[in-house]
């Protein structure tokens, strides 16, 4: 039996980063670095309602570089959206730079609009295999700086465009090294406005980047990959431990504070800080199971309208999708590692008892956390029952990019598992 040598390298990346009260007032200074003379902004409609779009636009005008703003980027993309977006830049393009200002929805639909500004095709050809083609970029992207205006994503921090592929009800993505941002500019003041509801499920997102990062397969139990395998989702290693593990601890002393009470600028700083730590975490170790079941729960959604965001259709959102399967699957991924899963409930819950069964701490922790910040209870409570999950584990199992980073391989009745116990959380 021929025996594969083991990995012994991982890589990290991670884009330029202005952090700071402030920092959004600096970006015509910043393209002038990168020599552009044309700039497009990205945002969507919600976000260009508090007007820092525009500011952003004007105050670019100001370096001397002409910009042309997009506020219709979807919120939760999908390929119809991002469509529009391309069709948009290429008919007025070309550009020199792209600046995303909002959540994950609008630097997601900047990248995809870099890409295919940048490179020929449409977009089914670079989403994730088996949804599309998993085509890789042939040219080098256009300068990307990434604005956010919500605490969660991280995706000012990584290589992956999430969308929704609605003739196929599932999400997925596009990831490739070259779409990360150029540089992230995070200002904490510009999440002051986020609304509670999106305040809790984008932070659960943060948690969930953590959790799923430092809990991922180690980088070096995979075979050894030659130097053209590598890909940014290498698994669990020193340095993603390290930004994930910070993370969790500022979410443990900031979380349930920028919630409750949205003006703490010092709740809302350290939430934007866990943010972008949680992205330079996953952004290279990976995440798994409750990201590759948030997939179908969001692109399967038929009728719940979240609080704080747009009521002209119905969603999921991205981090509340993730969180409502987080406690099963971190149960059933415990017997992987039991001491990061005891490590990472200390983390977020310091000081809390711990139960008899140490299975139960970690989804304890996050149970009690979903409850005091309104995270519906469970799959039911958006509207899924016993009869859909078959349908969800196959949305689930698309996804094998992601669960390839699980540290316990979930054979499909393992999958359906965690989601039948995720129909009810409390």
């Amino acid at each position: 039996m021929v025996q594969t040598a083991p990995e012994t390298v991982f890589t990290y990346g991670a884009p330029l980063l202005k952090f700071g009260a402030g920092a959004s007032d600096e970006i015509g200074y910043d393209l002038s670095t990168y020599d552009v003379r044309r700039v497009l902004v990205v945002t969507d409609p919600g976000v260009a309602a508090t007007g820092h779009p525009q500011r952003i636009t004007e105050q670019i005008r100001a370096a001397g570089i002409d910009a042309v703003l997009f506020d219709r980027a979807h919120v939760e993309p999908t390929d119809a959206s991002l469509v529009e977006a391309v069709e948009f830049a290429r008919e007025g393009g070309p550009w020199d730079a792209f600046v995303a200002v909002g959540g994950g929805s609008a630097i997601d639909t900047a990248k995809a609009v870099n890409l295919l500004s940048t490179n020929p095709g449409d977009v089914l050809d670079y989403v994730n295999a088996p949804v599309g083609k998993g085509r890789a970029p042939e040219k080098p992207l256009a300068p990307l700086l990434a604005v956010p205006t919500t605490t969660g994503t991280g995706s000012e921090s990584t290589t992956v465009c999430v969308l929704d592929v609605l003739d196929q009800h599932v999400k997925s993505g596009i990831s490739h090294p070259r779409l990360r941002p150029t540089l992230a500019v995070v200002d904490p003041r510009l999440t002051m406005s986020q609304p509670a509801g999106v305040t809790a499920a984008s932070g659960m997102d943060i948690l969930c980047h953590a959790l799923e990062s430092w809990t991922a397969r180690p980088f070096d139990s995979y075979p050894r990959k030659t130097a053209e395998q590598r890909v940014p989702y290498c698994g669990a290693n020193p340095i993603g431990d390290m930004w994930s593990e910070k993370a969790m601890s500022l979410l443990a002393t900031s979380f349930r504070t920028a919630v409750r009470h949205g003006d703490d600028e010092e709740a809302r700083g350290q939430m934007a800080l866990a943010a972008t730590f949680a992205g330079m975490g996953f952004g290279n170790a990976g995440v798994h199971i409750p990201h590759a079941n948030a997939y179908p729960v969001a692109g399967r959604v038929r009728d719940f309208h979240p609080d704080g965001y747009p009521d002209d259709h119905p969603m999921v959102p991205h981090g509340m999708a993730v969180s409502l399967t987080a406690p099963e699957a971190f149960r059933f991924t415990f017997e992987a590692d039991p001491e990061r899963h005891v490590r990472a409930a200390e983390l977020l819950a310091p000081g809390a008892p711990r139960p008899d069964d140490l299975r139960d701490f970690l989804p304890r922790v996050l149970t009690d956390l979903m409850r005091d910040i309104g995270i519906p209870d469970g799959l039911g409570a958006v509207g899924y029952t016993e009869a859909d999950v078959d349908d969800l584990v196959e949305g689930t199992l698309k996804q094998q990019r992601l669960l390839a980073t699980a540290p316990r391989e979930a054979t499909e009745e393992e999958l359906a598992g965690i989601l039948r116990g995720s129909l009810e959380l409390w």
